[in-house]
């Protein structure tokens, strides 16, 4: 293993691509720390000082900006709005037949979509910086009870201080994606996916320090013990795959033969990945929020529905909240497998270029028989995925962790899955040029 990274160091194609890649994280951690305009960073500090964060929606934003959300800096919401604009785009593909065009015309087509996400991910970033400056100057980004100095985050709120700190939110944004694009064209791996991870990483140590200041150095071991064994089960699912053999009938061209090789089709026990996740906790976050805007005025008691969502759907930490959040995360998954993965089309290209499943005719019934085969192995992955997303919410409950608990939900799924996919790369890099790979 050791000369497998020295081997690594000593490539110097590879050593300045993970050299590129370290340099742009260096400078992503440091946006995240830089304070926006007009924002009291020592009120901001203490706040988060005192109160430890927040929940909800917000609270996993923050987590993909690494922090960076509720200190207000000028990378304040992270790559949020790029996911956002991701996935929204290919939700589109199924409701524009433009977009599915657009998509099916290869390179040149994907370009124009990948331009159409770029847009939009500024439209959102615009949108959202818009809304976290009016919640910041409204005090209510810590909660309602928090300290007075947390009622006064910004030194200056007239309407051009408000603005100059939206368009430097939405350029820290835009900077991000830059960032993203060139790790991914001059250094290892999906750029994107590695500053998620970064900005996952780097909540990491505080939120496993909280946990040994609450419990104590016993509580602290069993929750690493326990967070290695659910980090080694998720590498297992994760690399879990079903292989549908598929043959191709030799083609005579000329004078030349093609085909007549035997491949497989992997659909992987979680095909949906870290979406149903993503997509399950901020449908749950809609009540809370509609709850916010219904409060009641001082000295009336509020509404038997709001006093029902303050009770069961806010905190997290109540049995019907669990079952709401993994009855959501087990349907969208089926939602977003079915969006993704369209037997039809496999059947058709398959049939285009004489291949067909041992036992299967082509045409409609292997299109029937990929989709018998997705369903079913899609029942383990999205029970996979609720029970991950449920331990943050069993963790706040137990051993007073934060809803960024560090071995659950989005964070563990999103570090395994690109530390995979990253380790992976360096390898096939390594066995081009070496001939043995990092992993064995």
């Amino acid at each position: 293993m050791f000369s497998a990274i020295v081997r690594v160091f000593r490539t110097p194609d590879l050593r300045r691509k993970i050299g590129f890649t370290l340099a742009i994280i260096v400078l992503y951690r440091l946006g995240a720390h830089i304070p926006t305009p007009f924002v009291d960073f020592i009120n901001v500090q203490q706040c988060l000082k005192d109160s430890g964060g927040t929940q909800g929606l917000l609270s996993m934003v923050n987590l993909f900006s690494g922090g960076a959300l509720l200190q207000l800096s000028i990378f304040a919401l992270g790559v949020m709005p790029y996911i956002t604009a991701t996935i929204i785009v290919q939700l589109l593909r199924v409701v524009i037949p433009h977009f599915e065009t657009l998509y099916q015309e290869g390179q040149a087509g994907q370009a124009k979509l990948t331009q159409y996400t770029r847009y939009l991910t500024i439209a959102l970033a615009l949108l959202q910086s818009t809304t976290l400056v009016t919640v910041a100057r409204s005090g209510q980004l810590f909660g309602s009870s928090a300290a007075t100095s947390c009622q006064q985050l910004l030194t200056n709120d007239v309407w051009w201080a408000q603005l100059l700190m939206i368009l430097t939110m939405t350029a820290g944004t835009g900077l991000i994606m830059w960032f993203a694009e060139l790790m991914t064209e001059k250094g290892i791996g999906n750029g994107m996916s590695i500053l998620i991870f970064t900005s996952i990483a780097a909540t990491f140590p505080s939120a496993m320090w909280a946990i040994k200041q609450a419990k104590g150095f016993e509580v602290f071991l069993m929750v690493l013990l326990v967070g290695i064994v659910i980090m080694v089960l998720i590498v297992f699912v994760e690399q879990s795959q079903r292989r549908i053999p598929v043959q191709y009938a030799k083609r005579m061209v000329g004078r030349r033969t093609y085909g007549g090789t035997n491949t497989y089709i992997p659909i992987k026990v979680n095909m949906a990945g870290v979406i149903p996740v993503i997509f399950a906790s901020s449908l749950l976050y809609i009540p809370a929020l509609i709850a916010q805007f219904n409060q009641p005025a001082a000295g009336e008691s509020p509404a038997g529905w709001v006093t029902w969502i303050n009770n069961y759907l806010v905190k997290g930490d109540h049995p019907l909240y669990w079952l709401f959040y993994f009855l959501l995360t087990i349907g969208f998954t089926y939602f977003y497998v079915a969006i993704t993965f369209n037997p039809t089309e496999v059947a058709d290209n398959m049939k285009k270029y004489g291949g067909f499943i041992p036992g299967i005719r082509a045409g409609r019934p292997t299109a029937e028989y990929l989709d018998y085969v997705l369903t079913r192995i899609t029942l383990p992955g999205s029970l996979y995925l609720g029970l991950v997303a449920l331990i943050p919410l069993i963790a706040l409950a137990t051993v007073s962790a934060n809803q960024n608990f560090p071995f659950g939900g989005t964070s563990i799924l999103i570090m395994v899955g690109v530390g995979l996919e990253t380790v992976k790369q360096i390898d096939a890099q390594l066995q081009q040029r070496h001939y043995e790979g990092l992993l064995r």
